[in-house]
Parts: structure tokens; sequence; C-alpha cells
């Protein structure tokens, strides 16, 4: 049981935490967890408080709000607890966008100053392991000042190509490190290559990036195109599509099903359902030529759900790896003090009921990748940047994949 020789205040404070653990929709056994749980955690606060000798890290707000820090962050990757130093800067700002989606990563602010907040899959920070929560000291030699996200955030939006040298304080490291990351390009369209494959003038090749506000227009108009040039079927590249706009992600299922085609659907903690989204009710032109649609394991989210719609409609054969597995839904929900969630509420489905959240997408034709194919892979995607001799090497190369869809196209 709680100590009753604590504070009022603590007490109030820890029996408040327990009455939100007891509610109707929590577990069956959540009442006897409760109270064990919050005596430990009073115990370890106060603990820290009497002991830790760097008095003015022990303020209550900041123990606390580090520890709901960590909470959220151990839920899922896509949950955070948004401290109230960065929901008043964003206040103020009216929106500050944190995001760097040359270096994949985004930053925020916390009372010891400006940290990485969330590190995508694919991005120059994901593949230079740098970590979520990790404290930045400095940019290209330049001492970061407490509390200047702003400054941050313009120091570190560069061209492609251009290298930036951050020194960070990992919470996995005791000691700063040095980290090398190069800026990469950003697409501007969706829509990032558009073409009739060579050596075969039916065959048209779509690769989209990601799925912004645009994206379905894009899309239509690249395959208007495609179309009148001859094409008879269909490859839809989302290999390292990271995902996006989800009203943009149905109207490009649009394209390629029928009309008011339920194809995505959420379902919240106790399986409440909500109203599938339907395609749009009208259709400009009706394609129904083969379509393949590859996938890799970085093709999260949007391309998961888009890949999963046309598996299950059999509308489309799904070639390439196992996606990510990012099928779910946050929301953005305010708290005392100033704070807020970022929680995960729910999580997507396609027309079958699966979803792709923490298992991915499997295609129905695997093709096994190695380290080697994914570089030129990813060399490929940027092949107008590279070296003439990487460049030359790149167009010499055979896309396994590719390949396994031309070879899928055979007798149609």
């Amino acid at each position: 049981m709680l100590d009753m020789g604590m504070s009022i205040p603590r007490c109030l404070a820890a029996l408040a935490m327990v009455s939100s653990f007891v509610r109707a929709d929590s577990p069956p056994d959540a009442e006897d967890a409760a109270y064990p749980a919050i005596e430990r955690f009073v115990e370890v606060l106060e603990t820290v408080r009497k002991r830790h000798p760097d008095v003015d890290r022990v303020a209550y707000d900041r123990l606390v709000n580090h520890a709901l820090e960590g909470m959220l962050a151990g839920l899922d990757p896509f949950s955070s607890f948004i401290h109230p130093e960065m929901a008043a800067r964003v206040e103020a700002e009216g929106g500050l966008d944190p995001e760097l989606p040359s270096l994949g990563m985004s930053l925020g602010l916390r009372d010891d100053g400006v940290y990485v907040a969330a590190v995508p899959p694919h991005g120059a920070a994901a593949d230079a392991g740098v970590l979520p929560g990790s404290l930045l000291l400095e940019i290209d030699g330049v001492v970061v000042e407490d509390g200047a996200v702003e400054d941050c955030l313009a120091m570190l939006r560069r061209p492609a190509g251009v290298v930036t040298k951050v020194k960070l304080k990992s919470p996995a490291e005791p000691q700063p490190v040095e980290v090398k990351l190069e800026h990469r390009l950003v697409q501007d369209r969706s829509v990032a290559e558009s073409r009739m494959l060579d050596g075969d003038d039916a065959v048209g090749y779509l690769r989209l990036a990601t799925f912004g506000g645009h994206s379905a227009r894009e899309v239509e108009a690249a395959l208007d195109d495609l179309e009148d040039a001859g094409m008879k079927r269909l490859v839809l590249d989302l290999r390292h599509n990271p995902g996006g706009d989800l009203e943009q992600t149905v109207r490009i299922l649009g394209l390629f099903v029928p009309p008011s085609t339920a194809v995505v659907s959420t379902r919240g903690r106790e399986g409440e359902q909500g109203d599938p989204l339907k395609t749009p009710e009208r259709q400009r032109r009706k394609r129904d030529y083969p379509l393949v649609v590859l996938i890799d394991r970085m093709s999260a989210s949007a391309s998961e759900l888009t890949a999963g719609a046309l598996q299950d409609l059999k509308r489309a054969t799904i070639i390439g790896e196992t996606s990510y597995g990012k099928g779910s839904v946050q929301q953005i929900i305010p708290m005392g003090g100033g704070t807020a969630l970022r929680l995960t509420i729910a999580t997507y489905h396609t027309p079958s009921g699966r979803t792709p959240h923490r298992q991915g997408i499997t295609p129905d034709v695997v093709v096994e990748t190695d380290d080697a194919a994914r570089e030129m892979a990813d060399k490929s995607r940027r092949i107008d940047s590279l070296a003439p001799d990487e460049r030359k090497a790149v167009e010499a190369w055979r896309d396994p994949v590719m390949d396994a869809a031309r070879t899928s196209f055979e007798g149609n």
C-alpha cells in the first residue's frame, strides 16, 4: 500500500495515477497491480530526490516528465511524450516543423537541451546509428546553445550531398560521439520516376517516393502518359517509400480498383472498428491491366496499406521483401502542465482485416536481397548525383526484383 507518511500532494498525485489505471477499460488485474507499481515509482522518485548530488536536476516536474518520456518511448516507436518546453515553443512559433528529411530525423526540445526526437528507419541518421533521445551538443564544431532549436533546424537544412558533422550524447554511450551525416535528396514530387521499360514497349514503370499532398494527381497524370505511350502492364515501385497521406493512399488505390471499394479500416483497443475508407465514387479511366507492386523492408505505412489492399483484392502481384511493419494510428492528446502525448490509439487494416503493424506485408513473390543489392538499388534511386564510374556500374547492374517483376508478366 501507499506510504501514508508521504506528503499530501504526492499521495494525491499517486492516487490520481492509480485511478487512471483502474478504469473499466483497463486489464482485469490492473487494480491489484497498480498499487505496488505506484509505490515503486514514488519510492524511486523520492530516493532520487534525496540522494542525487545534482540538486538542480531533481525537481519533480523534471523527473516526472522524463519518466513519462521513457514510458511513452517504451510503448512503440511512434508514441512519444511532448515536453512543455517544446509544446510552448511550437505554440509560440505558430507551428514549428522539427523534421529534417534530408537527414532522416526530427529534433525536439527538453530541459537539458535540443535532442533527436525521432529517427525513421530509412534515412541518413538511421544508417549512421543515431538513436532517438540523443542530446545534440555541436553542429560542425559550433556548440548548440540551450533552447536554440530553431537555429539548429536552420543549420541542419542543407542540400543533398553536403556532409554535416554532429556531436551527440547518445543514450547508449557514456561519452559524446561525433557522427558524419550526408544529406540526401528529398523528392519534391511524389512520382520520382515514370517511363516505359527498355526492351518491352508494353510495360510501364512508375516509382512513387512518398504519399504527399498531390500524389494521386501526379500518379494519374503519369499513368495517362504511359497509357498513351502504349502501356499494357505496370510495375508500381514502392520500395523505400516511407508512406504519408492516407487520403492520397485511398485515392491512388481508386485508380486501380472499382469505385466505392472499401480499402482501409481502423481498429481500436477493444476491437472497435471505424467506418472503412472507400475509393472515390467515380473513376475517370478503367485501369484493369496487369499490375505488379514492388516493396522492400523500408516500405512503410501508406506503402504497406497500398500493397496489402491490392494483394487482398487480387488486383496485383506483390514482389520483393517483407515490408517494415508500420500500420498504426497516432493522436496528439493535450495533457496537464502544457504537455501532450503523441499516442498510438489504433491500427490500420486492409480489406481482409489484417494489419501490417509489427508484421509487415509478405510479398506473393519473395526476392531475397543482400546488402550489396540494397546499396545498388539505393544508388539507382539517385543515379543523377553519382560520379561517372559509379553511374556506369549501376546502369550495368541487373535488379533482381525488377527481373522477378518482368517474369511475373510472362503470359499476360
